[in-house]
């Protein structure tokens, strides 16, 4: 009887790392370095220095009064209701008009893809002052050529200084081209067609199939989207400073000459709630990815 001679077990296959290349030893990339360290220098620079600026007094030294005195400062927190609610009927507008456009298109007429995105993307071209230009006239002739018809009230009304639907109009334009690459991205992480076709067959109605079915798969999109677009709203200041509108960036350079300290202090803070706003939102992103 022949003795059994144990067989050799191959030997484990190693799993190579993930973004590894095989056959080739992994490398630090200095450079990668080099690049962070000047974008922080870049970026971290003017923000200490704008800081610095704030608390520095000459009699007491290190002072945090310019914080103190930012929402008791006159006018603040009318300007800054003023933009946050320009941001907000901003993204509902921009939403409402990106969102059905984009999916009936990926739906029904996929080679209009290129017309849309060269129709929202077309702001990025067109300088503000050139834009602002255009509407400063429009309203300057429009009073006298619509005086007489039905429209006069109308364009009166959309230059309210208490809320000027006109600057929600021009944010709209600017803000297109963020909205739409953002909704982009979220439509093209997920099968539409799929989904909607799944939705119909089940008897769903197009609201029930927006809202229940489009909108929960795109919160990451959809928050980058209203972000950005807010961002831009509150960061704006060439379109209603040439339109004589007290928004929040317009405010902070008007009492620039008056209060330097107040004003600087209220743009690192502004800056500051809005890295993280931004940080916040790239978490949520994350999560859900992770998630799904």
């Amino acid at each position: 009887m022949a003795a059994l001679t144990p067989e050799t077990l191959p030997a484990p296959a190693t799993v190579p790392e993930p973004g590894a290349r095989p056959g080739r030893p992994r490398r630090f990339r200095a450079w990668r370095g080099v690049i962070l360290f000047f974008a922080a220098v870049y970026f971290l620079v003017p923000l200490i220095a704008s800081f610095a600026f704030t608390v520095k007094e000459p009699d007491q030294g290190f002072s945090l009064d310019a914080y103190g005195q930012i929402f008791s400062a006159e006018g603040f927190g009318r300007s800054i209701l003023l933009s946050l609610g320009l941001g907000v009927a901003t993204i509902a507008l921009v939403l409402l008009l990106t969102l059905p456009a984009m999916l009936a298109v990926r739906l029904s007429v996929p080679k209009l893809r290129p017309v849309l995105e060269i129709v929202c993307t077309l702001p990025l071209v067109v300088p503000p002052i050139t834009f602002v230009a255009g509407i400063s006239r429009v309203l300057q002739w429009g009073p006298d050529y619509l005086a007489t018809t039905p429209l006069y009230q109308t364009i009166i009304s959309v230059q309210n200084p208490d809320f000027p639907i006109v600057l929600v109009l021009a944010y709209v334009v600017l803000a297109l081209p963020f909205a739409y690459r953002a909704l982009d991205a979220g439509l093209g992480a997920m099968d539409v067609r799929t989904l909607v076709e799944a939705a119909r067959n089940l008897g769903a109605s197009w609201p029930h199939l927006l809202f229940r079915v489009i909108v929960p798969n795109l919160r990451a999109a959809l928050a980058s989207a209203a972000f950005l677009t807010l961002a831009l709203v509150l960061g704006e200041f060439t379109i209603a400073q040439l339109l004589s509108y007290q928004t929040f960036p317009v405010w902070i350079y008007t009492i620039s000459d008056s209060q330097a300290q107040v004003s600087v202090a209220v743009s690192v803070f502004s800056l500051l709630i809005t890295w993280l706003l931004l940080l916040g939102l790239s978490s949520a992103g994350a999560r859900q990815r992770s998630g799904s």
